[in-house]
């Protein structure tokens, strides 16, 4: 482990997974359920439509967790300017204290002072090493590498090559995300040098995520040549389920233009989002819709059948 924080976040887990905070698709039921399997559960606050609605999830989180010995929780906020409910948010961040404090679209520095407040810690979204050296300047006290293959909002740069150029100034911890999809992916992402792995898609069609049908039965049928980047729908590059965009409307032409980036009335009823569903190239390790628990126990086998193999080849280099 790269600092004593990390190791305070990683060792009451099972597996060093988070399972990333996802757009319209995690809710305090995959976050309790991550959580109980012995994972890190997380929640984007811009998930729940009213304020009011975010607090009754925070505490039905709490509440679902309440037995276990030691859970690791976090929260997504959006820190861009136009991102309206972030002062009452981040209030509510003081009141209910999760572990960690993960920020989106801006500079952590506007929650470090809260979350440190309390105990908690923040780490910060970047996809870029100048978005890295940024966010660790302003007081990051860890960093989630969203690399090319994540779903969502997405990365341009290769994990090998990013943790290396991060690692050179930040000995913090470091979570990565980008096609992890398997425990021989966590084990991968270790391996480089990170400390947790960022896990979104592999977990979206869980029936504890919030997703409905469609959007299940397109992840099961999907693998990696079924996922578009584009920005056209957000303006900010993102990996979506290329048969949603095409059910959508959307052409190949539209998907060479830069929406315009806007976070002012994420809640709205006319947000192209809505109908159009998102995937990292990982999406072909989805065979089945399983539960959080299952699919978290597959990734444990894997993660130690690979772990096995690791000190098997150790040890016969060693001879």
């Amino acid at each position: 482990m790269s600092s004593s924080l990390a190791r305070r976040l990683r060792d009451p887990l099972a597996l060093p997974v988070i399972v990333a905070p996802m757009f319209l698709v995690s809710g305090p039921e995959l976050v309790v359920a991550s959580c109980r399997a012995g994972v890190m559960g997380s929640i984007p606050t811009q998930n729940a439509r009213t304020f009011e609605q975010l607090d009754a999830w925070i505490g039905q989180i709490k509440d679902g967790i309440a037995d276990l010995p030691d859970p690791r929780w976090a929260v997504s906020m959006i820190v861009h300017k136009t991102y309206e409910r972030f002062d009452a948010e981040l209030a509510l961040m003081t009141e209910r204290r999760p572990d960690v404090v993960i920020t989106a679209l801006g500079s952590p520095a506007r929650v470090a002072d809260a979350v440190h407040g309390y105990g908690g810690a923040v780490f910060a979204d970047v996809m870029s090493v100048e978005h890295a050296r940024k966010a660790a300047d302003a007081g990051a006290d860890g960093l989630v590498l969203v690399c090319h293959g994540a779903g969502g909002h997405t990365g341009r740069y290769s994990a090998f090559a990013m943790v290396d150029e991060v690692r050179a100034f930040f000995d913090g911890p470091l979570v990565v995300g980008g096609a992890v999809s398997t425990g021989r992916g966590v084990l991968a992402v270790e391996a480089l040098g990170a400390d947790l792995a960022y896990m979104g898609t592999r977990y979206i069609a869980c029936p504890e995520s919030m997703v409905g049908a469609r959007y299940r039965e397109l992840l099961v049928q999907a693998d990696i040549t079924g996922v578009t980047a584009t920005a056209a729908v957000t303006g900010v590059l993102c990996s979506w389920l290329s048969d949603s965009l095409a059910e959508a409307g959307y052409d190949a032409q539209a998907l060479t233009a830069a929406g315009q980036v806007d976070f002012s009335d994420v809640h709205g009823e006319n947000k192209p989002w809505k109908d159009i569903f998102g995937a990292g190239q990982g999406v072909g390790a989805i065979a089945a819709v399983e539960t959080v628990e299952a699919v978290t126990q597959q990734l444990l086998g894997e993660y130690r059948e690979a772990l096995d193999g690791v000190s098997g080849r150790s040890a016969a280099l060693s001879v």
